[in-house]
């Protein structure tokens, strides 16, 4: 029998792990580096949020999905500044991760 955690079933997971990886790949503007850790932070720490909250359930839980869903914000607003098509692409995935936690956190 192959166990899965319940979070790897989570469309809300899948998608905030998609961008998670898109953003390790980004190209940063010249002169805006630092963007790149703030960025990946941001997009790993939804990842590992939403994981935690499942997990731990119940208000614990919320707690975990609220912070999952202000680090897809802080993640937006990263691509913002990065500013390029590429960035562009994930924001939409970002802010329908934002919505999902949202549900989730309720």
């Amino acid at each position: 029998m192959d166990y899965r955690f319940d979070h790897e079933n989570l469309d809300v997971y899948k998608v905030a792990l998609e961008v998670a990886r898109s953003c390790t790949t980004l190209r940063i503007p010249t002169g805006r580096s630092h963007l790149r850790d703030q960025l990946q932070r941001a997009a790993d720490s939804v990842v590992l949020n939403i994981a935690e909250g499942r997990a731990r359930g119940g208000d614990a839980g919320r707690n975990h999905f609220r912070m999952a869903a202000g680090s897809a914000a802080e993640a937006c607003a990263a691509l913002d500044l990065v500013g390029s098509p590429e960035a562009a692409i994930e924001q939409p995935k970002l802010r329908r991760v934002g919505a999902m936690l949202r549900g989730l956190a309720r």
